[in-house]
């Protein structure tokens, strides 16, 4: 994973802005292939937010994760799961989700995908789903997605609590607007222009009339990815460990 700034990877980027999310005194969950997702968990949790709750789903470490996934979906049926972090092979404009087939024909698809797993429910009734995505290309962020697995907003009439509050992938940060059911363009990551995440982005978003650019993270954000955190999340992610997800301190 090649370094970005001065000496920061993306992964370490994004998880730093990621841990920026993390409320101290609550549940926090991640998923399967999530290593960045959990990075900036860690991270939070051992800065801004040491006495959150995490859940990393299919985790055996019960040092990295005392709450089973069982447990899991019951604190989230019960609205207790302030956040958790979905991604897609296919993701539009309205924060819909396509993790089931590629492809106009569904019954003859080109891919057939996992499919929702836990996602669905996970979508509707955590507070707040941020979405990920390490491939910020058209094809992957679509106008529409060729199948909705799971949809980013929801009729008045149906009970939803959560859905999608945000964006984060390798060019740059997105919030989104439950009210527009669109998102909007916070920050680009260093050396990405505005141009550049609108050509890789197959929907239309608000862009502001002054974009910043995603802050770096401090020299102590770095020392705790690359030592820590680095440490927890190796059994669990060794190719992301070994394809240099972190620096070198």
């Amino acid at each position: 994973m090649p370094f970005i700034g001065k000496n920061f990877t993306i992964g370490e980027l994004m998880a730093t802005r990621i841990s920026k999310e993390v409320r101290d005194e609550t549940y926090v969950g991640t998923g399967a292939a999530s290593p960045v997702p959990m990075s900036g968990v860690l991270l939070a949790q051992a800065t801004l937010a040491p006495d959150m709750i995490y859940v990393a789903i299919g985790s055996d470490d019960p040092a990295l994760s005392p709450i089973s996934g069982k447990e899991t979906f019951d604190i989230a049926q019960r609205g207790k799961l302030d956040l958790f972090f979905l991604g897609g092979a296919q993701m539009d404009g309205h924060g819909n989700i396509n993790l089931t087939t590629i492809g106009a024909d569904h019954d003859h698809p080109d891919v057939r995908l996992p499919g929702a797993a836990g996602s669905g429910m996970l979508y509707y009734m955590t507070q707040r789903i941020i979405l990920f995505r390490m491939e910020h290309t058209p094809r992957v962020f679509v106008e529409d997605v060729d199948f909705i697995t799971t949809p980013g907003t929801s009729d008045e009439r149906v009970h939803r609590p959560g859905g999608p509050t945000m964006l984060v992938t390798n060019l740059c940060v997105m919030q989104f607007n439950k009210q527009d059911k669109g998102f909007e363009l916070e920050s680009t990551h260093p050396g990405v222009s505005v141009e550049e995440v609108v050509k890789n982005t197959g929907f239309t978003f608000k862009i502001p009339d002054s974009v910043p650019e995603t802050a770096a993270p401090t020299e102590q954000d770095l020392k705790i990815l690359r030592s820590s955190v680095k440490e927890k999340i190796s059994a669990a992610y060794p190719a992301f460990v070994e394809n240099g997800g972190f620096g070198t301190s």
